[in-house]
């Protein structure tokens, strides 16, 4: 008999560990239900209600200028080339982008200024150095770099291509 008790009290142990495992995995199944609604309820409505409080602070934040564009006059200027090669030709249209009218205004006084700088370093040239848009950029860098010095103290944000050929 003391045998049959002590496969019953096993048996017994086996019974009650099942339940209590089965009732943790519910609990552990409960938990992660109720914290993926609660976060999934947080994201909704910050998702949803993300927009509601920006009225405000667009109506407080000051507006913001477009920017202003000066015209370049537009330059033809022969490529430096190898002695018996044909002479090729750089046809170029920029615009120069200001942060606002007012140094727009202070710029073209100076223009003659800028488009000498502009003319002496492109007769320097090659084809080569304007092949490809990395060429492009390089000479859209260093005309930007330039035009800054030509027109101190005032800055000019960018230099824009409205035209280039290569001839």
């Amino acid at each position: 008999m003391a045998e049959n008790e002590g496969e019953g009290g096993a048996a017994a142990e086996g019974a009650e560990a099942a339940p209590a495992k089965k009732g943790k995995l519910k609990l552990i199944i409960a938990v992660v239900g109720f914290l993926t609604l609660v976060g999934g309820g947080v994201g909704a409505y910050l998702f949803l209600m993300k927009g509601h409080g920006d009225e405000k602070h667009a109506e407080a934040a000051p507006s913001t200028k477009p920017p202003a564009f000066v015209e370049v006059p537009e330059m033809l200027v022969n490529l430096v080339g190898l002695p018996g090669e044909r002479v090729q030709y750089l046809k170029v249209r920029i615009v120069l982008e200001v942060k606002e009218e007012k140094l727009a205004e202070a710029i073209k006084p100076t223009m003659p200024r800028v488009t000498d700088i502009f003319q002496t370093y492109m007769r320097e040239l090659r084809a080569g150095d304007l092949n490809g848009s990395a060429g492009l950029f390089r000479l859209k860098e260093e005309l930007t770099r330039r035009v800054n010095l030509a027109v101190a103290p005032n800055q000019v944000n960018a230099v824009l291509f409205k035209e280039i050929v290569i001839q």
